[in-house]
C-alpha cells in the first residue's frame, strides 16, 4: 500500500550548506556560528590558493527552540568556515605556536572597500581577532558531521 507523505515527514533537518557573499548573507552565517569553539590547530590558511578555513564546533542555534520545546538536549555539529578569494590573513590575540589553544567565535563582520573587496573580521572572546583582506566576500559554512548532545546552552551575560 502507498502512503502520502506528511507534514511531520518535512521536519527532518539536513547539515547547513550556505555561502555568503553579501553583508546581509554574511548576517545569517555570523548568527549560525555565534559561541563556536575552535582549536588554533584547525586554523588554515593555504595563501596559493587565497583560502581560509576553519574547523569549528558550533551550538545549533537553529535548533534551540525545538530543543527547549521537546525538552531534549541542545546540539553541536562539526563544521567547515572557509573564505575564499583571501588576499591576506592577520591575528591578534592568537599564539599559532600553541596549537592546542581554544578560541570561542563570537560573530563575523565585513569592513566594504572598494570594487567588492574589504576585510573580514573574526571577533573571538578574549580580545582574539582574525582579519582577512579578501578581493570578494566568498564565505561557505558546511556542517560535518551529525549533530550531538552539547554540554549546554552558551550563556551570555
Amino acid at each position: 500500500m502507498v502512503q502520502d507523505a506528511t507534514f511531520e515527514d518535512g521536519k527532518g533537518e539536513g547539515p547547513l550548506r550556505l555561502r555568503a557573499e553579501s553583508a546581509d548573507d554574511l548576517a545569517v552565517l555570523s548568527a549560525l556560528v555565534q559561541d563556536a569553539v575552535g582549536k588554533v590547530a584547525n586554523v588554515q590558511y593555504a595563501p596559493r590558493r587565497r583560502r581560509f578555513s576553519l574547523l569549528l564546533y558550533r551550538f545549533r542555534w537553529e535548533d534551540e527552540a525545538r530543543a527547549k520545546r521537546e525538552r531534549r538536549p541542545f546540539e553541536r555539529v562539526a563544521a567547515a568556515l572557509t573564505v575564499d578569494d583571501v588576499l591576506r590573513v592577520r591575528a591578534a590575540g592568537l599564539d599559532p605556536r600553541e596549537k592546542e589553544a581554544v578560541f570561542n567565535l563570537l560573530g563575523l563582520t565585513f569592513e566594504p572597500g572598494e570594487d567588492g573587496a574589504g576585510r573580514l573580521v573574526l571577533a573571538c572572546s578574549g580580545g582574539v581577532t582574525l582579519s582577512l583582506d579578501v578581493e570578494c566576500l566568498s564565505v561557505g559554512l558546511v556542517d560535518l558531521t551529525r549533530p550531538w548532545a552539547a554540554g549546554g546552552q552558551p550563556q551570555h551575560f
